[in-house]
């Protein structure tokens, strides 16, 4: 099952800027940029040693569509994922790199990733368990497990390196990562963009639980939406016709592979081969979201 993955992507004559647990950037000039969304798959911040044969296209257009979707709020980064438009030097890679490449602009992307959620689960539900709140924010006693939130919440994360874990902070903290201005702008737009996108999503059957944006800015100072969008890697998505309060969710989205690693007691620090039948049960739940959200069948794998 794992056959035909790509863990990394192989293009000499494009500069490589960096590998992140996901993408591939290469800089094509001093504007243009190439994000390239491998099959590389990470749970706990660990890259797993196998990855999900076609993930990265999966991701890589379930992004295109919310970025359409969502462009009457914010701009986005994206400037062409049509093969037929990207520079010539790009085109060479055509057979390697198709349906998984963005090519966008090169902004200057703050190291914050804006978390909403709207439903009270994973490391939120285990803070509040323990203090009675999320990222130092005071909630409302007798919250249950999968509970939605009375007001959507903004709790933010640093963004880390890689090997290195994301760090939760009080929105408050915000500013001194990107400046009065942009703490505001960003809180607000995030939650817009939530809405939007978990009302849509809802008339297709799925709650977004909780998901992450990234933002970036140009030599002009206008905000953007960069990188993924509301994919089954930066979110959570549930079943709506399964959802029940006071208990964990079945899932769109990766949480299977979380399942997975707990339940083998997985040292959350040590890369692992996936048996092919989690690899197969992951990559069946992304092509699910991603036709229920698109009406369309994945094609392009």
């Amino acid at each position: 099952m794992t056959a035909g993955a790509l863990l990394e992507s192989d293009c000499p004559d494009l500069q490589l800027v960096a590998r992140g647990k996901v993408r591939d950037l290469y800089r094509i000039d001093e504007n243009t940029l190439l994000f390239v969304a491998t099959d590389r798959i990470s749970a706990f911040d660990v890259i797993m040693k196998n990855g999900i044969p076609g993930k990265g296209k999966v991701l890589t257009q379930i992004s295109v569509f919310w970025f359409a979707y969502l462009a009457d709020i914010i701009p986005n980064h994206l400037i062409t994922t049509d093969f037929d438009k990207m520079p010539e030097k790009v085109k060479k890679y055509k057979k390697q790199l198709e349906h998984r490449s963005l090519l966008v602009k090169n902004l200057q992307v703050f190291k914050l990733e804006a978390i909403v959620r709207g439903y009270i689960t994973g490391s939120a539900w285990s803070e509040y368990k323990q203090s009675g709140t999320i990222c130092g924010i005071p909630l409302p006693e007798d919250l249950e497990e999968s509970q939605q939130f009375p007001d959507v919440l903004f709790t933010p994360s640093t963004k880390a390196d890689i090997g290195q874990h994301d760090e939760n902070i009080h929105p408050s903290k915000v500013a001194e990562i990107v400046g009065t201005k942009y703490a505001k702008e960003i809180s607000e737009t995030s939650i817009k963009l939530y809405n939007k996108a978990k009302d849509y999503a809802l008339t297709k059957g799925i709650i977004i639980a909780d998901t992450k944006f990234e933002f970036g800015v140009d030599s002009e100072g206008t905000l953007y939406i960069v990188d993924e969008v509301l994919t089954p890697d930066s979110s959570r998505f549930w079943p709506a016709s399964k959802y029940k309060i006071g208990q964990s969710q079945k899932s769109f989205d990766k949480q299977s592979l979380r399942d997975y690693l707990t339940s083998i007691k997985h040292d959350r620090k040590t890369s692992i081969l996936l048996p092919d039948e989690i690899v197969k049960q992951i990559m069946e739940k992304y092509m699910e979201v991603y036709t229920l959200l698109t009406g369309a069948a994945p094609n392009f794998l």
